[in-house]
């Protein structure tokens, strides 16, 4: 599944810091707006220890863990929705991608240039709201036009598509952001076909000094209260030391950790978030050849996720063997758990559980 997050902000608030930090690709970061003109993806291991479980338990030749894209999309400025800067390349960028992490600055520092002249983290993430929901606002109206004539000579349908276009229209006009706009889930297919930029999920990360890593400062305190109504996450990042974390290696970023006192990366948080933000689970396969993690959507059945594996699997599909890490743990090797009988057989209508450990038999 080719999943994208694209990652958003202000110029110089530490976009394509952290994307280097991420995909430890070399992004040019610089101290002037529109440094990123074209995007930059990178393609993420998502960090998840049931592999190294798995790693040890069967001693495959290779493990292959399951991946995000991720996306560094040019800084926006206000008039984005009227071409303004890079605008028209920034939106055309952000539409393509499935969910977005918003980069706000949260902290001080006279040597970074503020391309709107000082450091305001609510007023940052209201610019790029606002640029975004005008942008929606206009595919709404242009959409509301083309159902009005349908509706005016009685169709049933296109009159109830009016009334969710206006609920929309309405939403966005008051500042919200499409997502947060109440509708039942038949209203949320009529915008569908219009791939609203602010209806994508979003993740927001206050990029802070070293001083706030491990204590609020006062502008990640007032980012926190602002999407407090969105009941969106926000994660506390120093781009700046990911960045040097990133060129370590595993010995040294221990001991690099240790020193800042932080038990992880702060970007392994943030992978891991965006991953369950865009409601996605794991399950793998374990063999001597490898060991993989496989990316499906929550709720899908066994003959779905037999299909990221081949389009064969999921057309000629006749059951799956399912093992529980849990079990594959206790017991240690695949025979073992058979015998005790903690290798469950399922059909087409299993819904497919996070952690699962599976052998698929299909017709070819």
């Amino acid at each position: 599944m080719a999943l994208q997050v694209g990652i958003v902000g202000l110029p110089n608030v530490g976009k394509s810091t952290l994307f280097n930090a991420l995909s430890n690709a070399k992004a040019e970061a610089a101290n002037f707006p529109f440094c990123t003109i074209e995007p930059n993806v990178g393609v993420i291991s998502v960090p998840d220890e049931r592999l190294d479980i798995l790693k040890g338990l069967v001693s495959p030749e290779k493990v292959v863990p399951t991946v995000i894209e991720f996306v560094d999309i040019a800084g926006l400025v206000k008039g984005a929705s009227k071409g303004e800067g890079l605008g028209n390349k920034f939106l055309a960028n952000i539409r393509e991608v499935d969910a977005i992490v918003h980069v706000v600055r949260c902290f001080q520092d006279e040597n970074i240039v503020h391309v709107e002249g000082k450091v305001n983290p609510v007023f940052d993430k209201e610019v790029i709201d606002t640029e975004l929901q005008l942008k929606d606002l206009e595919s709404v109206d242009k959409k509301i036009i083309k159902v009005q004539k349908v509706a005016k000579i009685g169709d049933a349908q296109a009159k109830k598509d009016l009334a969710a276009l206006e609920k929309y229209k309405k939403g966005l006009e008051s500042g919200l952001n499409a997502r947060a706009v109440e509708v039942t889930d038949e209203e949320k297919t009529v915008i569908a076909d219009l791939q609203l930029l602010t209806v994508k999920p979003v993740i927001y990360v206050a990029n802070v000094d070293e001083d706030s890593l491990h204590k609020d400062n006062e502008f990640v305190e007032k980012l926190k209260k602002n999407v407090e109504p969105e009941n969106a996450q926000v994660i506390k990042i120093c781009a700046a030391i990911e960045s040097q974390i990133a060129e370590l290696d595993l010995e040294e970023r221990q001991m690099f950790l240790e020193e800042y006192g932080l038990k992880e990366p702060g970007l392994h948080r943030l992978i891991r978030a965006s991953y369950q933000l865009l409601d996605l689970i794991t399950y793998f396969t374990a063999g001597k050849q490898e060991v993989r993690a496989w990316t499906i959507r929550k709720g899908w059945k066994a003959p779905a996720a037999a299909g990221v594996i081949h389009t064969d699997f999921e057309r000629g599909f006749i059951k799956a063997e399912v093992i529980k890490l849990a079990d594959y743990q206790a017991y240690k090797t695949e025979v073992a758990c058979k015998e005790a009988g903690k290798i469950s057989i399922e059909g087409k209508e299993y819904v497919v559980q996070d952690g699962d450990i599976m052998h698929f038999r299909f017709n070819v």
